[in-house]
C-alpha cells in the first residue's frame, strides 16, 4: 500500500497539480504537503490552509476526548486499586501483630499458671 501511495504521488508530480484526474488511472490526485516556512505562499492560501487544519481539529476533537477520558478513568482505577491493596495489606499486617500479641499474652499467662501450680 505504500508503494502504490509512493507511485501515486509520484504520477501526481508527473502530470502536473493542475489535472484534476490522473489520465492514466482515472484517479484523484493526492493532497501534497506543503510546508509554509519553505515556500512562499500567498495570505489566502495561509487562510485556506488554517481553515483545512481547524475543520480537521474540529473533527478529530471528540474522539480524542473520549480517549483522554477513558485513559483518565483507567489510570485513576488504577491509583485507587493501588491505595486499596495497600490499605489492605496494612490493615492485614495489623491484625497478624495483634494476633502475634494475644498469643505471645495467652502463653505468658499459660506459663505463670504452670509455675504457679
Amino acid at each position: 500500500m505504500i508503494g502504490q501511495r509512493e507511485e501515486r504521488s509520484g504520477n501526481m508530480a508527473a502530470s502536473g497539480a493542475g489535472d484534476p484526474l490522473d489520465a492514466k488511472r482515472g484517479e484523484a490526485p493526492f493532497a501534497q504537503r506543503v510546508d509554509p516556512t519553505r515556500e512562499k505562499l500567498t495570505p489566502e492560501q495561509l487562510y485556506s490552509m488554517r481553515r483545512a487544519q481547524l475543520a480537521q481539529w474540529q473533527r478529530v476533537l471528540p474522539q480524542r476526548q473520549t480517549w483522554n477520558i477513558v485513559t483518565g478513568l483507567g489510570i485513576g482505577a488504577l491509583v485507587l486499586a493501588i491505595y486499596g491493596y495497600t490499605f489492605y495489606s496494612i490493615s492485614q499486617e495489623r491484625f497478624l501483630d495483634e494476633l502475634e500479641d494475644e498469643a505471645k499474652a495467652a502463653r505468658a499467662r499459660a506459663l505463670a499458671r504452670a509455675s504457679g501450680s
